[in-house]
């Protein structure tokens, strides 16, 4: 038999067949500074320049081993795209991801440009993903995009999204309306780019901020619309914090796999949904790649992730870039070599 390449073991995990080992991949941030100061690029750079935002995801893939690769890097493309600006740090050191400076602050002067798509770095993201399918076509390559509620979020203050919810409750709908078509677009247009799978980040709806009968008709109505629009790629379902109150309306939006961080009891949540489902999860990405000093520990934690029923270990959250290089090493080593035995949805051969 021979070897999959990274993009062929991706592609057979989302169809359920079988696998000769778990692919290490994600669908969240795993730029790291190996690869950057290898690069000899500034951190900022990354985020403005389609070359040097593809050699870096791809540098860092090949650096670990890893199955795919995922950009963008950071959560301000669409709201920078649609007039609210954006701060770079071009001229910081260190590590200092772009923010949005200029967020509406009333529902009334929200005015969303019909040609967002074609302002600010979503062009340059494109390109970026023309490169990394030119020059790694065995890598894996996934596209993520905000869910509707963390992207208005992004573009409005969330406090006064939050007062909104009861004060204006008939506008905010409609605000959510918008933004969820917002993110339908943006998925159609990854779809028509090629990508291998798109993860819908919907952060900021845990229920350690809403209530789960909140999350019924707030978040997952939308979500279900969202994914409901992807049909040419597979999908993920991912929420950051407490989602065990919720995980099986997450199922019910329609998403081919599910996503969830550390806060999730993921051996409960597969007693739940049964061996049918994907599930990715779920370390903490900053505590295991970045704090322990005993790589006995960040094993330890890796093949409790593949123990308790996940069918590809993914971090909780964005990988920060600068993590222990022994650590990343073990983190893609386990997965790798744990992960030769079957998960619960997806055999081996």
């Amino acid at each position: 038999m021979s070897e999959f390449t990274g993009k062929q073991r991706v592609q057979k995990l989302f169809k359920r067949e079988p696998l000769d080992r778990m692919p290490c991949f994600s669908g969240q941030g795993t730029v790291v500074i190996q690869a950057i100061e290898k690069m000899g690029a500034p951190f900022a750079k990354i985020h403005t320049d389609p070359k040097l935002m593809a050699e870096s995801a791809i540098t860092s893939a090949r650096m670990f081993n890893m199955d795919g690769v995922v950009v963008p890097y950071d959560m301000a493309t669409v709201a920078e795209a649609m007039g609210r600006g954006i701060s770079l740090y071009e001229n910081a050191e260190g590590i200092i991801y772009p923010t949005v400076p200029d967020k509406w602050k009333t529902l009334e002067e929200i005015d969303i440009p019909k040609d967002y798509m074609t302002r600010g770095r979503l062009p340059m993201v494109d390109e970026s993903f023309k490169i990394i399918k030119k020059e790694a076509p065995d890598l894996a390559v996934g596209a993520w995009v905000l869910g509707p509620f963390t992207l208005a979020g992004q573009i409005m203050e969330l406090d006064i999204l939050l007062k909104g919810l009861k004060k204006k409750k008939d506008q905010i709908s409609a605000f959510l309306d918008q933004v969820t078509q917002v993110t339908i677009d943006l998925c159609k247009h990854y779809q028509e780019l090629d990508v291998d799978f798109i993860s819908v980040r919907e952060m900021g709806s845990g229920t350690d901020l809403l209530s789960p009968r909140m999350w019924k008709t707030l978040i997952g109505p939308n979500l279900t619309k969202v994914f409901d629009s992807i049909t040419c790629v597979p999908s993920v379902n991912h929420i950051c914090g407490s989602t065990d109150m919720i995980i099986e309306m997450m199922h019910e939006c329609g998403a081919d796999a599910l996503s969830v961080d550390q806060k999730n009891n993921v051996a409960e949540t597969r007693k739940k949904l049964g061996n049918d489902v994907l599930i990715f999860g779920n370390f903490d990405p900053y505590n295991t790649l970045i704090q322990l000093e005993d790589q006995a520990q960040v094993e330890a934690v890796i093949k409790k992730c593949i123990d308790d029923g996940q069918d590809a270990v993914w971090p909780g959250c964005d990988i920060w870039p600068d993590v222990r290089l022994e650590n990343m090493e073990t983190y893609t080593k386990t997965v790798r070599e744990y992960g030769k035995k079957p998960s619960p949805a997806v055999g081996r051969l």
